[in-house]
């Protein structure tokens, strides 16, 4: 065959590995059209049709509707400017696609209940403004209405999602929101800002600076890694330490008052939701995983629990 050969359908089908169907269909609809017609009245085809086919194939293949093709095969619109969209759209899918995936994990790995599920997946759905308006919610439910040197400590506490978020920040976003609206968690996390801003008070100041928790973990540390018990006799100077410290802190004096007042702001402290929280956000927004406080805090409350029942 010389470049002007002309093609049945049926050598179309051979040329391209499509069916004699699909290509009728896309001559009937007018987007690979025939050159002629031979004498017993067969549609026939020229290479440019044949090119043109072969184009149409790889545009259906990338999942471009008929429309698009059509205009594209018609040079109506560019082949880049087309290509710049559904790349785009492309995008919007597999996040979403992430999205999902993300919420079938969480569901099968808790075991969760339907309504859990259907929770899980409305927040795995929310716009990039829903998400921020959710947590911000949850924020000022936790530090709404307290002194200014909290609104830093909101920032710190805020999850940004990115625009091509990774399976395991989805994953981690899904629990983060989900935990943000637990009415549990949230009393607690009021619980301990209400605690430090009242510390803060007493002590006379209103700008974030060393706390309890701060106090009984740099205390702490050190006798964890020597291997002190908390019950033992060596614990108690640590604990002495740390009652003077806060007491200053606080501008009060050393008594059974104010070391109930610590026990309480350790204990909220110690919550492993609220540790947990700030794992979360952490992989939400890529940085460095925290160092873990549960250790130096519980070695704190168990070693002054024992202090004061001695």
């Amino acid at each position: 065959m010389d470049g002007d050969a002309l093609h049945t359908i049926g050598d179309l089908a051979r040329l391209t590995g499509l069916t004699v169907k699909a290509i009728r269909f896309y001559s009937d609809r007018g987007i690979v059209p025939p050159t002629g017609r031979s004498p017993s009245g067969y549609r026939l085809y020229d290479d440019a049709a044949l090119a043109r086919l072969d184009l149409v194939r790889t545009l259906r293949d990338l999942g471009l509707d008929l429309a698009t093709v059509r205009k594209v095969v018609n040079r109506e619109t560019t082949l880049p400017e087309v290509a710049a969209v559904h790349a785009a759209a492309l995008d919007a899918r597999i996040r979403t696609l992430r999205l999902r995936r993300a919420v079938l994990m969480a569901v099968a790995g808790r075991g969760a209940t339907h309504e859990e599920m259907d929770l899980m997946h409305k927040l795995a759905r929310l716009t990039q403004d829903e998400r921020r308006r959710l947590i911000a919610e949850f924020l000022d439910a936790a530090f709404g209405g307290l002194d200014a040197g909290f609104a830093g400590a909101a920032r710190s506490m805020t999850p940004e999602l990115p625009d091509d978020p990774g399976p395991e920040q989805i994953e981690a976003w899904v629990e983060l929101a989900e935990l943000s609206q637990d009415p549990g968690f949230r009393s607690g996390m009021r619980l301990l800002a209400e605690q430090h801003a009242a510390d803060r008070a007493d002590g006379g100041v209103t700008v974030p600076r060393r706390d309890a928790v701060a106090i009984a973990h740099d205390k702490a540390a050190p006798a964890l890694e020597a291997g002190i018990a908390p019950s033992s006799p060596a614990a108690g100077p640590i604990v002495d330490a740390v009652v003077a410290e806060y007491a200053r802190l606080v501008r009060r004096r050393d008594d059974d008052e104010l070391r109930r007042r610590l026990l309480t702001r350790l204990e909220a402290a110690e919550a492993p939701r609220r540790e947990r929280y700030l794992h979360l956000l952490a992989v939400i927004n890529g940085w460095s995983a925290p160092p873990s406080l549960a250790p130096a805090l519980g070695w704190s409350v168990q070693a002054l629990r024992a202090r004061m029942a001695g």
